[in-house]
């Protein structure tokens, strides 16, 4: 079942903009990470998902989306409701905040056009979400929405942000304790657009050169109207890179009205391959050997993942069901010294599901 935006925050289905505004600002401080280290991995899983309500919510096309087809059909994309236009999806822009600049997007494509309606919704980064939320109020701290109790910030730091939060490019000094905080009249950098990049570990191994086709949104410098254009961007995947690797492109997202435009950052993913598995620096994997072979000796083959054939053999000890053994410098590779990892080999023996008497009668003799 879905998520429930409007329980998430904790507001009626049938809330305005400033009764959304007003619980995230108190849910996204309550459970900030900052403040609940004692309790970090729930504080993220409900900081991420406030911050994704809100995003929603304080959307009029998202909402109307979520109205008619809930979280599923906002993220699996589909056919627009009503009013909606057409419009493209993804994760860009948050029309709720204050001069946020309406439901601009940024979609990512890896190959073919997309299909009718609109594109799937990909949340964006909780705490940019919460940056951009605060530094959208300047001079007049909260004012213009619905007020603020003084038990949302119990204190206030040196920059003026509630509860000791200190953000990159917040101007520091002339913030005071209770209610509210000021900030300079500045422009602010539009989150960025987050999007996962699957790699087979045959690339992560190796290297590899990517070039994924991006579509964007910049307005003309002549008529000043938005205009789509399509962009590929390079990215040089380098030997031992792991799974969470960050690449980011500055300005490269959809173009703001105020001029600035979004970062896009490719997250990896890695592919799961059928035959090794990844541990750190290491390569692990399974060997089958029969009950005969573990007895008395065996030679394997392992097609490697830059397609050379290692060979692995043992004639002189008794392999046990379980066992491991290690080949040095035949793992992944480190991206930063280029030193290689072991490649270990758990060893499965299959035991024979039946014997005939004769071959129990010879066992016997043969074995104590």
């Amino acid at each position: 079942m879905g998520k429930d935006y409007y329980a998430i925050l904790g507001v009626p289905k049938d809330a305005d903009d400033d009764t959304i505004k007003k619980a995230y600002r108190k849910q996204a401080l309550k459970w900030h990470p900052d403040r609940n280290k004692d309790k970090a991995e729930e504080a993220n899983q409900k900081f991420q998902e406030i911050g994704e309500a809100f995003e929603v919510l304080s959307d009029k096309d998202k909402r109307a989306i979520y109205d008619q087809f809930g979280e599923e059909g906002l993220k699996g994309g589909g056919p627009p409701p009503p009013g909606a236009g057409g419009f493209p999806g993804g994760a860009g822009g948050f029309g709720g905040f204050p001069g946020g600049g309406g439901a601009r997007t940024y979609t990512f494509t890896s190959g073919g056009p997309g299909g009718a309606g609109f594109k799937p919704f990909h949340p964006s980064d909780a705490d940019d979400i919460f940056k951009h939320f605060f530094a959208s109020f300047g001079g007049g701290g909260m004012g213009g929405m619905g007020g603020m109790d003084s038990d949302d910030f119990p204190s206030a730091a040196a920059g003026g942000m509630p509860g000791g939060f200190s953000f990159g490019g917040m101007p520091r000094g002339g913030g005071g304790a209770g209610r509210g905080f000021r900030t300079q009249q500045q422009a602010q950098k539009p989150p960025a657009i987050k999007r996962p990049l699957a790699i087979s570990l045959e690339d992560l191994y190796k290297g590899v050169t990517k070039r994924l086709k991006v579509t964007r949104k910049i307005r003309d410098g002549a008529t000043g109207r938005s205009v789509t254009t399509d962009k590929i961007l390079t990215i040089n995947v380098k030997p031992g890179w792991k799974a969470g690797t960050k690449i980011r492109f500055p300005g490269e997202g959809d173009e703001m009205e105020d001029g600035q435009a979004q970062d896009i950052e490719f997250i990896v993913e890695e592919k799961p391959h059928p035959t090794f598995k990844r541990d750190g620096d290491n390569l692990r994997i399974q060997i089958e050997l029969t009950l005969g072979e573990a007895l008395t000796g065996f030679s394997k083959k392992i097609k490697t993942l830059d397609d050379r054939t290692l060979s692995v053999s043992n004639s002189h000890t008794v392999v046990q069901p379980g066992q491991e053994s290690r080949v040095s410098n035949e793992g992944m590779p480190n991206s930063k010294t280029g030193k290689k990892g072991d490649l270990i080999i758990k060893y499965i023996v299959k035991f024979p599901t039946h014997l005939t008497s004769e071959q129990k009668q010879r066992i016997k003799e043969i074995l104590p």
